[in-house]
């Protein structure tokens, strides 16, 4: 398992793709007014160095401990959303409307995802100021799969997606 600094410091990609302004302790306070949950600062760590993007190779994927529709054994984390209005680009913000619009279960934040899958912070067990986990959710299936018990051990534990055996 990575260090968390150590992916931290190298966690995201090239491009301008997602990113958002730079976070600000006000932008912050704002999104969790409007998201009604405290947002974990392991994920506030990250989005300080860059407000969402693409994230690098070395860390675009999760080892899961059951097939999921995306993979036996991993699930992507190409990008993540940051915290922001930037025209043409989904936000944080937009987690309440997208929760709606694919019939996912609430409180939840999403951090990445094409609509048919999303990995998001779940707030259902501890509440909306506790610390939430990272769960894999399958929009067209109907699944769920837990991933981490919070935003911290999710990033110590990325890889890179082209260290699994895609030929199968």
């Amino acid at each position: 398992m990575a260090r968390f600094d150590e992916v931290k410091a190298t966690f995201w990609g090239e491009g301008l793709y997602g990113v958002q302004p730079s976070l600000t302790d006000e932008v912050v306070r704002d999104a969790e007014r409007r998201l009604g949950v405290r947002l974990p600062a392991s994920l506030l760590e990250v989005l300080r160095v860059q407000n969402g993007g693409l994230v690098a190779e070395s860390w675009n994927a999760f080892p899961t401990v059951a097939p999921t529709s995306w993979s036996e054994d991993h699930v992507p984390l190409d990008a993540l959303m940051g915290i922001g209005r930037r025209d043409g680009q989904l936000s944080l913000l937009d987690s309440a409307y997208l929760v709606g619009e694919w019939g996912l279960p609430s409180p939840l934040v999403l951090l990445s995802g094409d609509g048919h899958w999303w990995i998001a912070l779940d707030y259902r067990a501890r509440g909306e100021h506790g610390e939430p986990s990272v769960t894999w959710f399958d929009a067209e299936n109907g699944t769920e799969l837990p991933l981490a018990a919070d935003f911290r051990t999710f990033v110590q534990e990325l890889v890179a997606a082209d260290s699994f055996d895609t030929d199968g």
